[in-house]
């Protein structure tokens, strides 16, 4: 027998019609889950929400209910609009809403993303909804076209943000964005909190709850092992650290600009894909690499810490200082790049005889003894090369040619007919646009790419690393040094 639900955590507990509590009640939805319990009383008050959320947290409910509790029904203006990264999880938004609007019989629920054409939308939208979800692109190209009018918009929805700005629409949210009202409702849903989603939040919401539900890991946690490593042994020493416990994502942390360049031939020669990040880069050189690591198409980023300052890379599972850094205090600030939020974080050190003072220095800021670990006895996990989930696509266009994010992802889903998640970053400069797909269907996706047409027009698409092979054969003997 299961025990009884106590009322705060019942739906029956809300100020919501009979009709959409029966609704409720046809669909299951008994027991509120903790993200709905903790967001609708606060939204059902009207208030804007910041809420720290995971996919399949229930999350759809809670900002759909008090979207359509506030529902002129009889008004078929656009009341409701929901921005999400991709059109699968659009089209699961959507699905979702008209399950919980069925105790009204003409509620309209369109979904309007890329990769579909604009025209049946358009005659939609012709004929009046009261709730639309799509993509940031879409979105907009129906804005500039005057097919989609906000002026009754009540509540607005920006679903799995963080993940729309990795994937590179923070210019056309806040386009879309500041085309609706001021006067509404802004519920924002993110699983994690960076930088990005702070400025979104102070420009766009008004005096915002904030909610995060406590996840069922423990607290955050970075596992730190230190290795004593001969100074001639060190960089291959590092190969064999990533080969034992493969990181999807790792920082490896120099001293000097000349040991990135080196340690970035010895893993590669390792096979290993790892990518430098030092001052003597130029911007664009720069930029390339920090696109590459943060879109997750390069395992290691090299880097020297002037180089890495201000970097806020997601999804860091480790951090390995090559070097002892001579300043305790830059060596905590090494390691807590990694296990950041609910994630666990590994920091591998090596350390030579004649640093064992500076690793002194940092036990005594650490308050701890350092745990060791003999080298020779990590062998590789497995015979597969270490190979990042990702590759990244450079397009010949970027804001020059009005290039978007949504333009990229609408020709990769709908023409070329792969899945939104297959696609991952995608970043726009002013004359290259660089998408990041995963590995297995990188040529497809470039072939499609080279076939069908972008913001109406053909591209040209080739792999970056190809591109850059072929710069540095041309290049001068001296600067592919």
């Amino acid at each position: 027998m299961t025990s009884p639900t106590p009322a705060a955590s019942s739906f029956s507990s809300l100020p919501l019609s009979p009709a959409m509590q029966d609704n409720l009640q046809s669909l299951g939805y008994l027991s509120m889950t903790p993200i709905q319990a903790a967001s609708l009383p606060l939204t059902l008050a009207g208030d804007d929400l910041i809420a720290q959320a995971k996919t399949g947290s229930g999350k759809t409910a809670a900002f759909a209910l008090p979207m359509l509790h506030r529902l002129a029904t009889a008004s078929f203006a656009v009341q409701g609009m929901v921005m999400c990264p991709t059109r699968e999880l659009a089209d699961q938004v959507a699905q979702e809403i008209r399950r919980l609007a069925r105790f009204e019989p003409n509620i309209k629920v369109l979904t309007l993303c890329g990769g579909a054409t604009m025209r049946p939308q358009i005659e939609s939208l012709a004929h009046g909804a009261h709730i639309v979800v799509g993509t940031p692109g879409r979105l907009m190209d129906h804005l500039e076209r005057g097919t989609l009018n906000l002026e009754g918009l009540q509540t607005l929805v920006l679903d799995e943000a963080d993940r729309m700005l990795d994937m590179g629409f923070h210019d056309d949210i806040v386009a879309v964005t500041r085309q609706c009202p001021k006067k509404r409702q802004t519920l924002l849903f993110s699983a994690t909190y960076p930088e990005g989603i702070a400025k979104l939040s102070a420009q766009f919401l008004r005096a915002p709850k904030e909610v995060k539900v406590e996840s069922h890991h423990d607290a955050a946690k970075i596992r730190q092992l230190w290795f004593e490593v001969a100074s001639a042994t060190r960089l291959d020493a590092v190969a064999q650290l990533l080969l034992h416990y493969r990181p999807a994502s790792t920082i490896a942390f120099c001293n000097t600009k000349q040991q990135c360049r080196d340690l970035v031939e010895v893993l590669t020669a390792h096979g290993i894909e790892a990518i430098a990040l030092h001052g003597d880069l130029e911007q664009r050189d720069r930029d390339q690499v920090l696109i590459q690591f943060a879109n997750r198409s390069a395992s290691v980023l090299v880097a020297t810490d002037v180089a890495a300052r201000g970097l806020d890379i997601a999804q860091l599972e480790a951090v390995i200082n090559v070097d002892v850094t001579p300043d305790p205090e830059i060596h905590i600030h090494r390691i807590g790049r990694t296990g950041r939020g609910d994630a666990e974080g590994l920091a591998l050190n090596l350390a030579s005889m004649d640093e064992m003072g500076r690793v002194g220095n940092i036990e005594l800021l650490q308050k701890r003894e350092s745990k060791w670990q003999k080298l020779d006895e990590l062998a590789p996990a497995s015979k597969e090369p270490l190979q990042p989930p990702m590759v990244t696509i450079q397009i010949l266009g970027g804001k020059k040619e009005k290039i978007r994010p949504g333009d990229v992802l609408g020709a990769l889903t709908g023409d070329a007919g792969l899945q939104g998640s297959q696609i991952g970053k995608i970043n726009v400069t002013d004359f290259h646009t660089y998408v990041a797909v995963e590995r297995g269907i990188a040529g497809k996706a470039v072939s499609q790419l080279n076939t069908v047409k972008v913001k109406g027009k053909k591209v040209k698409a080739r792999l970056l690393k190809d591109v850059l092979k072929d710069a540095l054969k041309d290049a001068r003997p001296d600067a592919a040094r």
